[in-house]
C-alpha cells in the first residue's frame, strides 16, 4: 500500500478509503476501493490511519471492488431522482462509460419508461389506453400533446422511439446514438425530478428566513 485516502463514511463508524497498491510480483498498480470490516478494531484504524497500520491491513478492511474507467468516466446520476431509477441510470452510465452501448441505450429508455409511466392518470381516456400505457413510444407523444411533459423535449424523445428499440431488439446501436439516450435520460429525469425538488428547497428556505426575520 502506496497511498490511501478516505472518501465516506457509512453506519456511523465505517470509513471507506480508496488506497493505491502496488503488486510486490509483477509490481503494476491497483487503486482498491476498502471499507472497514465490523470484524475488526476499526476504532484502532481511526485512531492510527490505515497507512499507518504495521500488521496485515486485511485484518481491519475488505476490499469492495477497484477503480477503473467505470468511475472515472460515467455521468452523474441527476439529483434527487427515485432510488430505484437511479440504480437503472448508473447502470446505464457505466454500461456507456465501458462501450457497452446496446446495454446503455437499453438502460436509458428504461429509465425513461419507469419516470414517465407514473405520471398518467389512473384512468383511460382521451387517447390513452392499455396498449398506450404499455408502449414507450406511444406513451411519449401522447403526453407531449396533453402537456403532461414539456414540449421542448419532444424532439430530443425521438430516440427513444429510434435508438431505444435498436437497443432492446435489435443490437446495434452505435456510440452516438447510446450518448443520444442518455442525453434525453438526464434532462427528463432533471425535469421531473431535480429542478421541482430545488424549487422545493428553495421556497422552503426562503420561508424560513422570513419565518426568522419575523421573530
Amino acid at each position: 500500500m502506496r497511498g490511501v485516502i478516505s472518501t465516506h463514511q457509512k453506519h456511523g463508524w465505517q470509513v471507506w478509503y480508496e488506497s493505491f497498491c502496488v503488486c510486490r510480483q509483477c509490481l503494476r498498480s491497483t487503486v482498491f476501493i476498502l471499507a472497514e470490516s465490523a470484524d475488526g478494531d476499526y476504532a484502532y484504524v481511526h485512531k492510527k490511519g490505515l497507512l499507518n497500520i504495521d500488521k496485515a491491513v486485511n485484518k481491519y478492511v475488505k476490499i469492495e471492488g477497484y477503480i477503473s474507467p467505470k468511475d472515472t468516466l460515467a455521468v452523474e446520476t441527476p439529483d434527487f431522482v427515485p432510488e430505484n431509477i437511479g440504480a437503472i441510470f448508473r447502470e446505464g452510465a457505466t454500461c456507456l462509460a465501458t462501450n457497452c452501448y446496446n446495454a446503455a441505450g437499453t438502460m436509458s429508455r428504461l429509465c425513461v419508461d419507469l419516470a414517465t409511466v407514473r405520471m398518467l392518470p389512473e384512468e383511460n381516456g382521451d387517447g390513452l389506453n392499455a396498449h398506450t400505457r404499455r408502449n414507450l413510444g406511444l406513451r411519449l407523444p401522447w403526453m407531449f400533446d396533453k402537456g403532461i411533459l414539456p414540449d421542448s423535449l419532444r424532439d430530443l424523445a425521438g430516440c427513444i422511439r429510434e435508438d431505444g428499440n435498436d437497443a432492446a431488439h435489435a443490437g446495434t446501436l452505435r456510440k452516438a446514438d447510446a450518448e443520444d439516450l442518455l442525453d434525453f435520460a438526464v434532462v427528463l429525469l432533471e425535469r421531473l425530478f431535480t429542478e421541482p425538488e430545488r424549487l422545493r428547497l428553495a421556497n422552503e428556505r426562503r420561508a424560513k428566513r422570513r419565518t426568522k426575520n419575523d421573530t
